[in-house]
Order: structure tokens, then sequence, then C-alpha cells
């Protein structure tokens, strides 16, 4: 059975974006790029809520002036299925993407069921759902050396888990990478 990964930068405060909706102070450095890519290899689908997918959209026609290590985060990008959750986008502007409705948990069940790759889930919103279900094997946060001190929260609130930490790592730019398991 495949995990479902929940994948986010923070602010050392717990935001992924600020009270304007920007996200511009958690950029990766090279070497946290190179390691979100081989983290990311082992992914088969990503589930985005509609903004995030929209953000992501620009991996599909990667610039050809970019790093070598943002066009490989590209091709990784391109070659994984994405599920967009939108009730308002009409289609889809990506390859190997699928727009639902709307979230249904047993839908991921058996999704993670049949995969053999991981899946994961993007976007604070969609996977406070999956979260209040129960569907959340791994947290993966990126925590930026910023206070916002408001914004849009990575975790949905009234939810307490018991979690395991199973890695971390600190990069030149200060962002330390915590990996949690969910415990059961």
């Amino acid at each position: 059975m495949a995990k479902l990964i929940y994948a986010t930068n923070t602010s050392l405060d717990g935001y992924i974006e600020d009270e304007d909706g920007s996200f511009d102070w958690s950029e990766p450095v090279e070497e946290e790029h190179a390691f979100i890519n081989d983290l990311l290899r082992s992914v088969a689908t990503h589930l985005y809520g509609r903004r995030l997918y929209e953000v992501m959209s620009v991996w599909e026609s990667p610039d050809a002036d970019w790093p070598a290590y943002m066009q490989e985060f590209a091709t990784i990008w391109q070659a994984a299925d994405k599920v967009v959750y939108s009730r308002t986008l009409e289609s889809a502007t990506t390859t190997r993407t699928r727009i639902e409705r709307s979230f249904d948990s047993e839908v991921v069940r058996r999704l993670k069921a049949a995969s053999a790759a991981d899946l994961l889930i993007g976007g604070a919103e969609l996977a406070g759902h999956a979260i209040r279900e129960g569907l959340v094997d791994e947290y993966q946060i990126f925590m930026s050396p910023a206070i916002l001190g408001g914004g849009k929260h990575w975790l949905p609130a009234s939810v307490k888990l018991n979690l395991e930490l199973l890695d971390e790592r600190r990069f030149s730019n200060g962002v330390v990478y915590l990996r949690y398991g969910a415990r059961t």
C-alpha cells in the first residue's frame, strides 16, 4: 500500500503563506531543491487543491534558462499523475491531470491501496480534509527561518495527532526539513 504524504513549506510560526497570500519567503536554494527532487522520485500521484495546482502548473513548461536542478524538478513533476480538487476549474492545463469536483476519502483510500508508489497531497485545505479522515501517513515539513505573524496555517484546527520523527535535515539557508510518521 502506498503512503499519502503531506509535504509543505512553513514559516517558523506555522504559516504556508503570509496575510497577503505570498510565499516568497520560502524559495528553496539549490541543495534544498535537489533534496526535494530526490523525495519526489517515489511519488506517482499528486493531489492538489485548485490554487496550489495553478501555482505548480508552471512546471509543465519550464523556462529554458532555469538551472538544471529546476529542469529536473519539472521532469519529475510532469511524469506524475495529478488530481485536482476544484468546483470551479473548467479543465486542466497540464498533462496527466484530472479534475475531481469534491474530496472523497474512500476514493483516496482506494487510490492508496491500488498504487505501487506514494501519493503527495498539497494545499492546506485539501490536506486538512485528508488529515481529519486519518489518511495522511507522513508529514514532510520544510520549516523556513521566518515568522509571519499571520496568514494561512498549514494544519487544520482542532486536530490532535501523535507523530514519530523519522528524519531531519538542515540546509544552508536555515530551512529545517522534518519528516514525521503518523502513529497508529
